[in-house]
């Protein structure tokens, strides 16, 4: 290597050189987080990679839908196959410590042509939002909860996913929240999980066994809102990475069985000014009109913003299950794991409300960026709430969408959020969501095969 290479390599994290010790660096792959919220992007050698240096992809990989389709768009000369460009953010370089050979990943900011933020692209999204909160003297603080399953190996999709023989031989049981006994049944895959965030500098705050089969939630630190969206970004390839290593699936469908609970991305919010003091609270230390307001914006804007909180028809099965944790409403009480807004029990410098209604099947950098910008409205439009729920909450006058189709309708007329978020990414956004869902209508599922073959 050069000495100009060497140079950068030896600012990278401390993780980064305790995982590189003493091997060379081999590649270097420059991604970015796509509308699903998968990576995409290139791996190439260490030596053609420069921190300073930009990158190229067709703006068109923003065009396809989750099965790989792409959408006809009203977008002028769509199919030029126009580039995009693509520059690292060396902030966010780790290591991805299943490769084979010494191997850094580095998430990347999209630009046009002409220099200007890709405004399609979900991290750039999210960081619109943080501007407006930032043009007012605030600043957000999320912690994110990531719920997911284990599951055996499923390579038919027309047969049921499983969850995985444990250490014991046996499939994991359900119903078994906060059990050690279940966690430590899958103890192998938790322990790289562990190996591979320590590699990337990840924290994690706690690990717990979760009531379904195979379930497991991993909670994260509270920080800043791009950081974060950036590690759950990695922890999902991490968590899918360290299952496969151990010969299972690691699943973050919303509702991957249908008789077990569905996963969720609980999101805890609050913002503090410019002295690092949370504006939810008053200097006596009860809530404050800020916070009662972001709790009236998240009621009357997130039920315009349900399809990035819950993006596919696959998610809505998490919310109309019955007997199942998934709040189906935008109430909110103290301590109520029934409401969809939840107020953890805590001193006041720590107040926050909690986003219970978004699936760990969203994109993280939108789903944060949408409660957020729900939050952002009701603090500038000072909207107040509903009164807090105190007791259980099943029916409401305010009931979330029941599938897409009326979610999109939603979103396609809430035109004070889309303003927010951006109205070229809202439009392109629905558009694939629409196709999406005009696929999924066409397809023929087994339990039609079973019942309807013979019977109708």
């Amino acid at each position: 290597m050069s000495r100009h290479r060497n140079s950068w390599i030896e600012k990278l994290p401390e993780a980064f050189q305790e995982y590189l010790g003493d091997r060379r660096l081999e590649e270097v792959e420059a991604i970015i987080p796509d509308i699903v919220g998968m990576s995409r992007g290139k791996a190439m050698p260490s030596h053609k990679f420069r921190p300073d240096e930009t990158f190229f992809l067709p703006i068109s990989l923003f065009y396809q839908t989750i099965s790989g389709e792409y959408v006809d768009m009203e977008i002028e000369d769509q199919w030029l196959e126009r580039d995009i460009v693509l520059r690292p953010d060396m902030n966010t370089a780790v290591a991805a410590p299943w490769a084979e050979d010494a191997t850094l990943q580095v998430v990347c900011d999209l630009e046009t042509r002409e220099g200007a933020p890709l405004p399609i692209a979900p991290r750039n999204v999210l960081k619109r939002v943080l501007d407006l909160y930032s043009k007012r003297g605030w600043k957000p603080v999320v912690a994110p909860e990531l719920e997911f399953y284990l599951t055996k190996p499923n390579t038919d999709p027309n047969e049921p996913i499983e969850p995985p023989l444990g250490r014991t031989g046996r499939k994991g049981a359900s119903r078994q929240a906060y059990s050690m006994v279940a966690v430590d049944e899958y103890g192998e895959v938790i322990d790289t999980i562990y190996d591979y965030a320590e590699a990337q500098g990840l924290e994690i705050d706690t690990v717990i066994q979760e009531g379904g089969a195979g379930q497991i939630e991993i909670n994260l630190l509270h920080g800043d809102p791009l950081k974060q969206a950036d590690h759950v970004f990695y922890f999902k390839r991490t968590i899918r990475e360290a299952a496969l290593k151990n010969g299972v699936f690691a699943t973050f469908m919303a509702k991957p069985m249908r008789d077990e609970p569905g996963s969720a991305m609980h999101i805890h919010q609050s913002i503090v000014d410019a002295k690092g003091k949370n504006i939810f609270s008053d200097a006596d230390g009860s809530p404050s009109a800020a916070f009662h307001h972001f709790i009236g914006g998240s009621q009357k804007y997130l039920m315009s913003v349900v399809p990035l909180l819950a993006p596919y028809v696959n998610s809505f099965r998490r919310f109309n299950a019955e007997g199942m944790s998934a709040p189906t409403n935008l109430e909110w009480g103290s301590d109520n794991r029934t409401t969809g807004l939840r107020i953890p029990i805590s001193k006041p410098v720590a107040r926050r409300v909690e986003n219970r209604v978004i699936g760990i099947d969203s994109n993280p950098y939108l789903a944060i960026a949408a409660s957020l910008a729900c939050g952002y409205l009701g603090l500038v439009n000072k909207t107040a709430p509903r009164p807090a729920a105190v007791h259980e909450v099943f029916e409401c006058e305010h009931q979330l969408p029941e599938g897409l189709a009326p979610a999109l309708d939603l979103f396609d007329e809430d035109h004070e959020v889309r303003e927010v978020l951006g109205r070229e990414f809202c439009q392109l956004y629905s558009d694939i969501k629409h196709a999406e869902h005009d696929e999924y209508k066409r397809e023929i599922s087994p339990w039609e095969r079973q019942h309807l073959l013979l019977n109708a």
